[in-house]
């Protein structure tokens, strides 16, 4: 008999979930909502790998080439520092970037002098800025006080590792030629620091889409648990849950969250913690509510008869049942948390910089909203708002196909 129903609920449980999906399919906006969210979650997920500027928190600053508008492409010299840089593998340069073995300096011409390179430097205050290189330093990692000699046709050094080199300056032109002269885009333009806008913007992605999954997913632990444990349990123990609830839904939740950072310190992991625990109390209601209307079941009633225990009725039984409303109300906590996180940048209690984020982005660059470079605080604008309507709208759709009294 136990094994019947468990067959029967496993095979109803797939029948609504298709059924959803189906219902799903159908919604021409839910496919294409589903479609930018993925794309941005793949954005996300590979950022670095993909971003112009792959250095860590896409920090590379270039003050030279500061405000340029979106589309500018500038001739770069790549030097070689004159360091021991790691190479990490693919995966650990997804999660946290590559530092830059070279030292960009954007430039306007260049030509070579025998062993050395003579470049005019890119900079529109100062257009005559004349600098040399040897060409042995461009290309190497030389050592500090390291002596480069050279005759007519050929250059001698040691680098950081103390390994002698002969090479020819033809050679090293050629390398340098291939190599070390590139040419850079920038797609959205460059900051105030010089840094890539559209690089920035990727990554910040990331932040934004973290916090929701982390903030949702610690007020999902929290709050589908006191929701379901006072309805079920009702008495003492819903009405000392039901006054925790209160007394934190009296509190504002931006002063709230604000405390809890404070508390915790300003950082990356804090603000995702502090942000998860000021958003559990909505859930809990609903679960609450739900649970309550649930618990006199006759589903219910027959796992009490079969003697499973009140955790199990909880979890195994009543929870799936009010999953939709669950996944409804957790779409709308995302786009809660995402507006949070950005909010708080604003105000430089979030997320801290290097660190990019559509609200620091905005901070930063709201003062030229007046000026020819309004972009710069629209477009990190823009992507929060397509972001949390994106949640919103499929918060909307989603409630619609798992409603199984619609079909």
């Amino acid at each position: 008999m136990g094994l019947f129903f468990q067959n029967k609920k496993e095979y109803t449980s797939q029948s609504i979930s298709k059924i959803a999906w189906q219902k799903f399919k159908k919604k021409k906006q839910g496919k294409l909502l589903l479609a930018f969210l993925s794309l941005m979650i793949l954005l996300a997920v590979l950022a670095y790998l993909i971003t112009p500027d792959s250095t860590p928190y896409a920090n590379e600053q270039i003050l030279e080439i500061r405000l340029q508008k979106p589309g500018t492409k500038i001739t770069m010299l790549c030097v070689r520092k004159n360091q021991e840089i790691e190479k990490v593998n693919v995966f650990k340069k997804m999660l946290f970037g590559q530092v830059n073995p070279c030292t960009y300096i954007p430039i306007s011409s260049y030509q070579f002098l025998k062993d050395s390179i003579l470049v005019e430097r890119f900079q529109e205050t100062a257009p005559y800025n004349i600098s040399l290189f040897h060409l042995a330093d461009v290309v190497y990692p030389l050592k500090n006080d390291t002596k480069v000699l050279s005759n007519e046709t050929h250059v001698y050094f040691q680098d950081i590792h103390n390994q002698s080199h002969k090479i020819a300056i033809a050679e090293l032109q050629k390398i340098i030629k291939e190599k070390h002269i590139i040419q850079k885009r920038y797609y959205l333009g460059t900051d105030r620091y010089g840094r890539d806008v559209l690089s920035q913007l990727i990554i910040g992605a990331r932040v934004s889409l973290s916090v929701g999954f982390v903030s949702v997913a610690i007020a999902l632990l929290i709050g589908v648990f006191m929701g379901a444990i006072g309805g079920y349990f009702r008495g003492w123990i819903d009405d000392l849950i039901m006054w925790f609830i209160n007394v934190v839904w009296s509190i504002p939740t931006l002063l709230l969250v604000i405390a809890i950072s404070f508390a915790l310190g300003t950082g990356f992991w804090q603000i995702f913690i502090a942000i998860g625990l000021t958003m559990w109390v909505d859930i809990a209601r609903v679960v609450r509510g739900q649970v309550i209307s649930l618990r006199e079941s006759e589903f219910v009633e027959a796992s009490k008869a079969l003697g499973f225990r009140p955790i199990t009725i909880i979890f195994k039984h009543i929870i799936p049942n009010i999953s939709g409303t669950i996944i409804v109300i957790s779409a709308s906590n995302f786009a809660s948390a995402i507006l949070t996180e950005a909010g708080l940048s604003f105000l430089g209690i979030g997320v801290q910089p290097p660190m990019p984020s559509w609200g620091t982005m905005i901070k930063e660059n709201y003062g030229y909203i007046i000026l020819d470079y309004a972009y710069l605080a629209i477009v990190p604008g823009i992507a929060i708002m397509l972001l949390v309507l994106t949640f919103m709208l499929l918060g909307n759709i989603l409630r619609d196909v798992m409603d199984v009294k619609e079909k």
